[in-house]
């Protein structure tokens, strides 16, 4: 009786043991770490962690040596600088270098005194370099000078620009460059280069710092140096001055020009407003009184100051550009 005792209670155990075991839950499986979530940015936020366009975080920064166009062989450079708080497509502003067509830079003082103020009421603002005479005769410059609107144009996504509201300025012979460039269009020939040819050149509205518009009477050796020209009468200043394409439809001009300017004499400037408001064109002349050709004062001071005219340039880029 005792030993059927044991045999009974050994086989409860079992069972219970048994059936423990078969209840018991199976181990968790381990997970796997979850990525964490990647934030969104809006059109006000300041992180750069999400996949956004480009102008949400180039807030007032300047991208420098930007090849452009290769023309020549010559890798051409500019920079583009970003005014802050950019939400939507901005107007652009091209600032063109003077140094008789020879030598300087996109880096310019006389340009990049401006630059601020027009940072300041939302322009993007881009420098162009172009290729220099003797080593690079005209039409040279202004071929590349067209080739960077053209860029720019075709660019309009990555620069987030408006690119039916270009506006440029230019000092001297970049003054001229940028005449050239809001009375020439395709059919003048000054296109040049085969890249972009599917986008204008022409700009919208240009500033003119006493620019040379009519080259005739010019340095005689200026004029071989630059234009392969014999001698200051030829055919070919009168091909490269900007008063000879003068026409209805050209873009807006604000000319100023130093009425002691011993390098380009006010009369040029004087004729070509009178040509184009002959035309229909909305063209002001703001003679700077004692204005050399730097606008240093001579004899007194300037009127308008340099700072004046830096805020009439940026209230005609307002009125032409907005």
């Amino acid at each position: 009786m005792r030993v059927l005792t044991r045999v009974v209670l050994v086989a409860l155990v079992a069972l219970l043991v048994g059936c423990t075991l078969f209840d018991s839950p199976a181990p968790a499986t381990p997970t796997r770490p979850q990525p964490a979530a990647v934030p969104t940015q809006d059109a006000t936020s300041t992180s750069t962690s999400a996949v956004t366009p480009a102008y949400q975080f180039k807030h007032g920064v300047i991208e420098r040596d930007i090849t452009y166009c290769t023309n020549g062989g010559v890798a051409l450079k500019m920079d583009v600088r970003y005014p802050t708080g950019m939400s939507r497509p901005a107007p652009i502003l091209v600032y063109v270098h003077g140094g008789s067509w020879s030598s300087g830079d996109k880096t310019d003082a006389i340009g990049m005194t401006d630059v601020p103020e027009l940072l300041s009421r939302g322009y993007l603002v881009a420098s162009v370099d172009y290729r220099h005479a003797p080593e690079w005769k005209f039409p040279a410059q202004i071929e590349d000078v067209k080739c960077a609107i053209r860029f720019l144009r075709a660019n309009a996504a990555r620069f987030n620009l408006d690119p039916n509201q270009i506006g440029a300025w230019g000092h001297s012979a970049g003054g001229h460059l940028v005449a050239l460039l809001g009375l020439t269009d395709k059919s003048d020939g000054f296109e040049g280069s085969s890249q972009y040819l599917d986008q204008s050149s022409r700009v919208e509205a240009v500033v003119d710092l006493c620019g040379r518009a009519d080259l005739k009477g010019m340095p005689a050796d200026k004029a071989e140096s630059v234009f392969g020209a014999a001698d200051n009468s030829s055919p070919l200043l009168e091909r490269g001055s900007p008063i000879t394409f003068v026409s209805k439809g050209d873009a807006p001009f604000l000319i100023f020009h130093g009425d002691k300017d011993d390098v380009v004499p006010l009369q040029v400037s004087e004729k070509l407003a009178g040509l184009l408001k002959a035309a229909g064109i909305s063209a002001t002349l703001v003679v700077v009184k004692n204005g050399d050709h730097m606008f240093r004062p001579q004899g007194g001071p300037i009127s308008p100051t340099r700072a004046d005219m830096t805020r009439m340039m940026a209230d005609f880029f307002d009125q032409h550009l907005r």
